[in-house]
């Protein structure tokens, strides 16, 4: 079995807990908790230092796309949608509609959603991008106080301001 690794970023709107193998970040979810708690250790892999390092520069409006490697586990459906939405530009948003066209079948708005829903690594894969079709902000399983700061942050580094956490 592979080795998992986990570390915390303290974010501007909570923790963020990661968690990744050797090769690659496997999940990354706002945690519940108040203070940071997996420090970067000795063994701590390279690919989880990048991590902190790239979830860093895009709170502080360094960063706009992410770089290190993720490894998702889903349905061939899951991954399409997964592999979709980091094609929504930063700062922008898309509707399940818009996702369900990309990935071939615009009548899967529904099955999109579930998707979204179940991914493990929020912010790199930015399904925080995802918005009703009518506009309005959805769900969103790290809170929709955070899917709205994070939106937020993503317009307001494109159009050059800063904004205050």
């Amino acid at each position: 079995m592979t080795e998992l690794h986990q570390v915390d970023y303290p974010s501007p709107i909570g923790v963020v807990e990661i968690t990744g193998t050797e090769q690659a970040i496997v999940s990354l979810y706002f945690s519940e908790r108040e203070q940071p708690l997996h420090a970067v250790q000795p063994d701590t892999p390279q690919v989880l230092k990048e991590c902190l390092q790239q979830l860093d520069e895009y709170f502080k409006g360094q960063r706009t796309e992410f770089t290190v490697p993720c490894l998702s586990s889903g349905t061939e459906f899951q991954q399409k949608v997964w592999a979709a939405l980091p094609d929504i530009p930063y700062g922008e948003t898309a509707s399940y509609r818009d996702i369900a066209t990309a990935v071939g079948n615009e009548k899967s708005v529904r099955a999109v959603g579930n998707a979204n829903s179940k991914n493990k690594i929020s912010i790199i894969i930015p399904c925080h991008r995802i918005i009703g079709s009518n506009g309005k902000l959805t769900g969103y399983a790290g809170s929709l106080t955070r899917k709205e700061w994070l939106l937020k942050h993503e317009q307001s580094v494109r159009n050059g301001q800063s904004i205050e956490s």
